[in-house]
């Protein structure tokens, strides 16, 4: 949603609530108490209610009907639809004949396609004055006398504007509910309440369930008596208002059946466990379970979770200067722990993983498997164990694989997944959908896979399953370890032998992984090759320090006076350092100690210290070592003594962002010299200045200018930093750990 310049176009005037149960009469209390409304009008059909509203505060006027206020209403007046779902079709005709087009409708009703259904038969057409809308608040307490000023707050609101709704309309309901302290989000209409009938309404539904089929027992007393906190916890709803609840049912109808029949299929499987003494399948669902809900919960925590809403963007405000000493253990390699999950996955037998990165893109890959019915326990401290199910063992997904912002996720599974039996789509985030894709598209197509995309070559890719894969000679028309690795894991399900031949060294994490679970993939120089039909045996992972988010540390010592930061286990597979090389080329005072290999992947500690920093021209072999690391490098190029160039680097422009022009002119901003090229850029050493810059979704990006605020002259703020949880889920706390101050902010 676009703000709207002129502010008074969605300013609100007066407020009516139809309807002064809890929802209804909690927003009018809200609203009076933030001085938001000139007026708030309360309609309801009981005297006895409308007294107690004007009594207790709720309200600042009282009528039995809309047509008593009607004719005083028009632009800038907001109608706030509160009655039980069934009953808003006649609200809806009153509306239709009393309110002028002028007057904004929303209501709060728990189902939206029926609130659609209904303008449409009686306005003809859905007005653009009404904007559905649905808190997700409440309580068991209903009506007047539980009304809560504070029942919003912190609370997410989602709305549903349909095709004809009007910016005017849309931007006034919206500062409605953040004014009285409520998170609001957008949501396609059939979207909210497929959405609604499995989180919320069947829950409901099986509380009143099991309380009523319980109540009915005999020796009910005893029952309840010995209810345990779980019970008393879940049935807790079952004390909502019956009405509320009816009209739902039968309003959001098909999907809630949708939900039921599945739930009541699932528990006839588990009926048939427990009485046959199915031990496998018991374990199994518990499992799958219990870390689904956890794998859930910490994405809810950090609000991560996939949703086609509009969240609060979070921004960094990044105090100038600071410290740059410390020692510290970043969290494991992004790339190692997206493999272990797929090659455990396929393996045969159980395979434990260490050091896991519990991010959102290595979440996502997690989620992904278990979607195809791979039992994953954890991710718990870093510890993952997968029951592997065989190269053929994976399961068709019920629905697209979401894969949040991770082009790894999408590009490996692509290769994984073309050898499969059965169809899948794999969907990512905005930033996802904007990635090219053809680059595995294309060579998997050779292999004989059947692959769409959608238009450029862009996601959601729908791979169809049942094709035959034959071995190709693959000569990479890029270096990429992500289309090499795409390929080769095509090759596991290929007749004869894949190869893939690599213009520059790329990261060889798949192909050393694959040797450790006993797969046969030989390396000779620039081409990589292995034969299908072979398997996949469990084994132990413990994966090294990401040197990619050590590298922010590096740069951060780098360009600090006075500086000692002192990294542990961090990997240094020789296809990784270009980081340490050009640093060192820069002048940076860079040692390794208890250098050691772990898991078939060589680990050091890393100690780097300030040294006075000198532009170089950035040798083209180490731009595939360090394709990930140029953001904060440039920060280091900004803090050196004289100019930095670096050229072959076409492939940062097909990152997240396109990372070249993204740093270019964050650089700019802040008074550094600083030209893009077509495959790289130039930058003059200097001052960094202050300003505020903006990250393009880029995690990357986002992280490469908090570092600068070690050398700025001024405080610099980053726009949109929500992805930095992709990769580096703690990395506020970790840089305030040596010295940076950085403060984190929400913004709509």
């Amino acid at each position: 949603m676009v703000e709207n310049s002129h502010t008074a176009d969605h300013s609100i005037n007066r407020l009516v609530v139809i309807g002064l149960g809890l929802i209804g009469s909690s927003l009018a209390v809200a609203a009076r108490n933030a001085g938001l409304v000139s007026e708030v009008v309360g309609i309801s059909r009981r005297t006895s209610t409308l007294d107690l509203a004007l009594e207790m505060g709720v309200i600042d006027r009282a009528e039995q009907s809309l047509a008593a206020i009607a004719p005083q209403l028009g632009r800038g007046d907001v109608v706030v639809i509160g009655v039980p779902t069934l009953t808003v079709p006649s609200i809806l005709e009153d509306c239709h004949k009393l309110l002028s087009a002028e007057v904004t409708i929303t209501d709060v009703a728990s189902v939206k396609g029926s609130v659609i259904d209904a303008a449409e038969k009686i306005y003809g057409t859905v007005p653009a004055q009404l904007v559905p809308g649905h808190p997700i608040a409440g309580s068991e307490k209903s009506g007047v006398t539980a009304a809560k000023a504070d029942l919003f707050k912190d609370h997410r609101v989602i709305l549903t504007p349909h095709a004809h709704s009007t910016e005017d309309h849309i931007l006034r309901v919206e500062k409605l509910w953040q004014s009285v302290g409520a998170i609001v989000s957008s949501m396609d209409i059939k979207d909210h309440d497929e959405v609604l009938a499995a989180t919320s309404h069947l829950p409901h539904f099986l509380a009143y369930s099991l309380v009523d089929t319980l109540a009915g027992m005999r020796d009910n007393r005893e029952i309840f008596r010995y209810a345990a906190g779980g019970f008393r916890d879940f049935t807790r709803i079952a004390a909502s208002d019956p009405i509320m609840w009816r009209d739902i049912a039968l309003a959001n109808r098909e999907a809630i059946l949708t939900v039921l029949d599945q739930i009541m299929d699932d528990f006839t499987e588990m009926r048939r466990a427990i009485d046959s003494g199915d031990q496998n399948y018991l374990m199994d669902v518990f499992t799958r379970a219990r870390d689904a809900r956890n794998h859930f919960g910490k994405l809810i925590e950090s609000k991560a979770l996939e949703q086609p809403m509009s969240e609060k963007i979070i921004n960094y405000t990044v105090s100038p200067g600071g410290e740059a000493r410390g020692d510290i253990r970043v969290p494991g390699d992004k790339s190692m722990s997206h493999r272990s999950i797929m090659l455990g996955s396929i393996a045969e037998g159980m395979t434990e993983v260490t050091g896991f990165l519990e991010g959102e893109d290595s979440l996502a890959t997690l989620q992904a498997f278990r979607d195809m019915g791979v039992v994953i326990e954890g991710p718990n401290d870093g510890r993952v164990v997968i029951h592997g199910v065989g190269l053929h063992g994976l399961k068709a997904p019920e629905k697209p694989l979401y894969l949040g912002n991770s082009g790894t996720s999408m590009r490996l599974l692509a290769g994984l997944l073309a050898g499969q039996s059965f169809d899948v789509e794999l969907t990512g985030d905005e930033s996802l959908s904007g990635r090219p894709m053809a680059r595995v598209a294309n060579p998997l197509a050779e292999m004989g896979a059947v692959i769409e995309t959608a238009e450029g070559g862009r996601p959601p890719m729908r791979i169809k399953g049942g094709n035959k894969l034959n071995a190709i000679d693959y000569v990479l028309p890029m270096a990429s370890a992500q289309v090499k690795s795409c390929v080769l894991l095509a090759g596991l399900y290929a007749e004869g032998q894949t190869s893939t031949v690599e213009p520059a060294p790329t990261r060889d994490h798949s192909e050393r992984m694959l040797r450790g679970f006993g797969y046969d993939v030989t390396t000779e120089g620039s081409k990589a090759y292995l034969s299908g039909g072979g398997s996949l045996s469990a084994t132990r992972i413990d994966v090294p320090a990401d040197i990619s988010s050590s590298a922010f540390f590096m740069v951060a010592a780098a360009i600090t006076p006075g500086s000692d930061i002192t990294l542990r286990h961090v990997g240094v597979n020789p296809t990784r350092v270009g980081v340490i090389n050009i640093l060192r080329q820069m002048g940076t005072s860079i040692e390794l100690s208890n250098q050691r290999e772990v898991g078939g992947e060589p680990v050091a500690d890393i100690r780097v210290r300030y040294a006075e920093l000198n532009g170089i021209v950035i040798p083209e072999d180490q731009v595939p070592l360090a394709i990930d690391e140029f953001p904060v490098l440039f920060i280091a190029a900004a803090c050196a003594k004289g100019e930095t160039v670096l050229t072959g680097a076409e492939e940062l422009r097909v990152k997240e962002s396109d990372r070249i022009q993204s740093m270019a002119d964050g650089l700019v901003t802040l008074g550094v010299d600083a030209q893009s090229t077509p495959d790289g850029i130039r930058i003059q050493g200097g001052k960094i200045g202050g300003g505020e810059v903006h990250s393009h979704d880029d995690h990357r990006i986002a992280m490469a200018f908090a570092i600068a605020g070690l050398r700025a002259e001024n405080q610099i703020l980053i726009h949109d930093c929500n992805n930095v949880a992709t990769s580096f889920p703690d990395f506020v706390g970790l840089a305030a750990a040596v010295g940076l101050t950085i403060n984190m902010d929400t913004a709509e």
